[in-house]
């Protein structure tokens, strides 16, 4: 069947396979498995960007075949499901937020194809598993350094949607930064896009503009808005701090590997994939990180931090989940 792309669509991994040296190529015995792509956003965003970039990863570590579409609609993402389904591929990827029904019916249709899907919902019979994304350890760590940082002493950020998985990272960056300045106030607005950085940039402006010398970025655009006023920022999903070096002074990164691995571990086993993988995002299973630089931050903010991430890594400290939507 021929797989309609709306914007792109490759084919990865068998060619990195037989590049691979003999000893590593007798190590991945096991045929890769058959992963197919529903990106909704441009691979370049940020949350699709990581997990692209880790699916190529894996696919040239000949853990997966990996091929993809992106910036399908949501109009057309069914029925680009069913075609990946269609195509002989072991698991179906995709981002289900905007089309939760759609995308579960079109699971319950081919029981014999895995799914997994960024979801807010639960996990559905056998096939149709969930992962959210909890980068919101990291996202604490940093409101933490951004604490001290602060002259005005408003904290702003910037989001997508007021859906649980963005309002966690924010409240968890709150918490961060109410640990280490509880007199905080704070600023929020919410874009209602995934990718508009022009939207995200005059949101950021306007909590500038109310006072905000520290912004959380959790949308593309928020950075370039604090780089152009002369405020501090931090990134989310990727380091940003090379493309922002005297703005961007910590991000909250996401790493998805571990949830790649935990999803092919279970189709090579033959295991049901219809759980919650969200666990993988978290710091013990290395699924999120923090990366900051340490000559942009006060000294005295480091020590106190580092012993948090420690004993967050240690599984003795765990960052709250909050999933209403800040104010």
């Amino acid at each position: 069947m021929s797989i309609r792309p709306t914007r792109r669509h490759v084919l990865v991994g068998a060619t990195a396979i037989l590049a691979l040296p003999a000893s590593l190529r007798v190590a991945q015995a096991q045929a890769p498995v058959k992963v197919a792509g529903v990106h909704a956003s441009p691979v370049e965003n940020a949350w699709n960007s990581r997990i692209h970039e880790a699916m190529r990863q894996a696919a040239a570590d000949g853990l997966i075949e990996y091929t993809f579409s992106e910036g399908v609609s949501a109009t057309d993402y069914p029925r680009v499901m069913r075609e990946f389904a269609e195509s002989g591929v072991d698991l179906v990827w995709g981002e289900s937020y905007a089309v939760e029904r759609e995308a579960r019916q079109v699971a319950a249709d081919y029981p014999d194809v895995a799914f997994l899907m960024g979801s807010s919902g639960e996990p559905a019979g056998d096939n149709f598993g969930v992962f959210g994304t909890y980068n919101h350890e990291a996202a604490y760590l940093a409101g933490m350094l951004a604490g001290p940082m602060s002259e005005t002493g408003v904290f702003g950020s910037v989001g997508g949607y007021p859906i649980p998985e963005v309002n966690l990272l924010i409240n968890a960056y709150r918490a961060g930064v109410l640990e280490t300045r509880p007199d905080a106030r704070f600023l929020n607005g919410f874009i209602g896009a995934w990718f508009d950085p022009a939207k995200a940039k005059e949101a950021a402006f306007a909590q500038i503009d109310a006072g905000a010398d520290i912004l959380f970025g959790e949308r593309i655009g928020t950075a370039d808005a604090a780089q152009e006023r002369g405020v501090k920022a931090i990134g989310s999903l990727l380091d940003y701090t090379p493309r922002y070096p005297d703005t961007v002074f910590a991000s909250a990164v996401w790493n998805y590997r571990p949830t790649i691995e935990a999803v092919v571990a279970d189709i090579r086993a033959g295991r049901p994939v219809g759980r919650d993988y969200t666990e993988f995002s978290f710091m013990q299973h290395g699924g999120n990180e923090l990366v900051y630089e340490a000559g942009m931050v006060p000294d005295d903010a480091i020590p106190p931090m580092e012993a948090r991430r420690s004993a967050i890594q240690a599984g003795d400290f765990e960052v709250p989940i909050v999933t209403t939507e800040p104010s």
